[in-house]
């Protein structure tokens, strides 16, 4: 049987806004003013792009923060290629700059754990999508 998480509510607070409500954490986002939005929150998009940098960080600085390695200076570079007739994300390369301090003899384990990035994972796993359109309809609705 798969496992069944709690949902995650999207809401709707107003112009171009689209909130997702995550076991009681609020993650905004909105549309920038050239897409008819106030540019209050990151897109949608810019918000998935970055859960790959920011998920593979945590990786990172957690292998370096478990071995007492020294953080000051650490930075990921995350490249993105489309592809050029579909427009869509075809790659991401991420590049991890180390503090010279960090011994050459981690830096493969490093890679490593910022490969663990369950964001990476669930893409590549290929997740299949299902969407459902429900309208309330009332008895007398009907009538």
């Amino acid at each position: 049987a798969m496992h069944q998480e709690p949902e995650i509510l999207i809401s709707f607070p107003g112009g171009k806004k689209v909130n997702a409500d995550f076991f009681g954490r609020v993650i905004e986002t909105d549309q920038s003013a050239r897409a008819g939005g106030e540019g209050s929150a990151p897109e949608p998009f810019a918000l998935f792009l970055s859960s790959i940098g920011t998920c593979a960080g945590i990786y990172v600085l957690g292998f370096l923060q478990s071995r007492n390695l020294d953080t000051e200076g650490l930075q990921i570079r995350q490249k993105l290629q489309f592809h050029p007739t579909t427009g869509l994300l075809s790659g991401v390369t991420l590049d991890v700059d180390l503090p010279p301090s960090v011994p050459e003899k981690y830096h493969r384990a490093i890679a490593r754990a910022a490969d663990q990035c369950t964001v990476k994972r669930v893409i590549q796993a290929q997740p299949e999508f299902t969407v459902n359109v429900n309208a309330e309809t009332s008895l007398s609705a009907v009538a």
